[in-house]
């Protein structure tokens, strides 16, 4: 499997790369009032209103830093009733790939009950511990039903 490398802060994470539509640089948002402080905004992508998650922010509490590399993610996200929207994630760092079988994915432990269900298998690198996050959990049902409505399907 090909991933997409990221930072957190110091910690590294993946994301399956048939997921990524396109990595682009940070662009101006047009902030959402009334969403939890991960929203980071909207902004218009290929003819659609996209939210973009900070990923920084939502992980540990923190919004994502002014780097160069830090970039918008865009992805397919595909909601529970299977129709595809694009999301766009922000994060650190995002310079990087790494392709490893999907068997070098191992499970992270028992799951505490407040273990967000997107935080999903570890993968043991010589760049250190890389955590896979799992997009098709990362937001839940009302999110969805209030981030997406407004989102089109154009050139999906």
């Amino acid at each position: 499997m090909l991933m997409l490398l990221f930072y957190v802060g110091d910690n590294l994470y993946a994301l399956d790369s048939s997921q990524v539509v396109e990595v682009i640089p940070r662009v101006i948002l047009r902030k959402i009032h009334h969403v939890p402080d991960y929203v980071a905004g909207l902004f218009k992508y290929r003819g659609a209103i996209v939210p973009v998650i900070d990923i920084c922010h939502l992980i540990q509490g923190k919004p994502s830093r002014s780097y160069l590399s830090t970039r918008i993610i865009m992805v397919n996200y595909f909601g529970k009733d299977n129709s595809k929207r694009y999301l766009g994630l922000m994060a650190e760092r995002v310079t990087e790939t790494l392709n490893k079988p999907d068997s070098d994915l191992i499970d992270a432990g028992t799951p505490l009950d407040n273990t967000p269900p997107y935080l999903g298998e570890m993968l043991m690198d010589d760049k250190g511990m890389i955590q896979r996050i799992r997009l098709e959990y990362l937001l839940s049902d009302s999110q969805q039903k209030y981030l997406l409505a407004g989102s089109n399907d154009k050139e999906q």
